[in-house]
């Protein structure tokens, strides 16, 4: 990988500034943190050992995948499916917006914002290779880092439901994904749970 460009390094510390005002906390090694910097930064983490020759573009949709979502509030839209997928092309439209504006402060011509944006959307998944790259990373993180948590929360759904709705993040990974899933240090239940959800 090149070293990155210095506009790079001032658009990351400029997001992870942004996110640095998210106001829910979370703990990790005892001690409180926004919650969108600890989830950009497990982003980036798993990027670079997946995809270890990414591009900056790449490298920046990572970063700036959940960039400000507090914003958007999830119980400002209706519940049920419709409701969801509202509430997540409105968070989409918001990080895209804020990423272009923070590329823009920093020099990045109209074509490199382009395909941030086009990233940070996850446009033509399974046909842009990026696009594709950054759905096998959120997918990844959300097993490694959320998956046990989201099942703690959800103690009245069987494995049988929860298998099922882990299934619909899985198959929008590709084989990529889906063995860096595999190959992740979990405890035996979860693991179970994505061999159910795979087949």
């Amino acid at each position: 990988m090149t070293s990155p460009s210095s506009r790079f390094l001032a658009a990351i510390a400029e997001i992870d500034a942004t996110n640095a005002n998210d106001p829910r906390q979370d703990m990790v090694a005892g001690k409180p943190r926004p919650r969108e910097v600890i989830y950009s930064e497990r982003m980036s983490d798993c990027l670079s050992r997946l995809y270890p020759e990414a591009s900056e573009a790449l490298r920046l949709a990572a970063r700036a995948q959940h960039i400000c979502r507090w914003q958007i509030r999830r119980d400002k839209y209706p519940l049920g499916r419709d409701g969801y997928n509202a509430w997540r092309a409105a968070c989409r439209d918001h990080h895209a917006a804020l990423t272009s504006a923070i590329m823009q402060r920093h020099g990045y011509a109209e074509g490199e914002i382009a395909q941030v944006v086009k990233i940070i959307r996850k446009e033509q998944l399974k046909r842009d290779p990026e696009s594709q790259a950054l759905e096998n990373v959120v997918a990844v993180v959300f097993v490694e880092h959320y998956l046990d948590e989201f099942v703690e929360g959800h103690k009245d759904y069987d494995e049988a439901k929860l298998a099922d709705i882990l299934r619909k993040t899985l198959r929008k990974m590709d084989p990529v994904g889906h063995a860096a899933a595999l190959a992740l240090s979990l405890p035996e239940p979860t693991r179970r749970l994505i061999g159910m959800a795979l087949k």
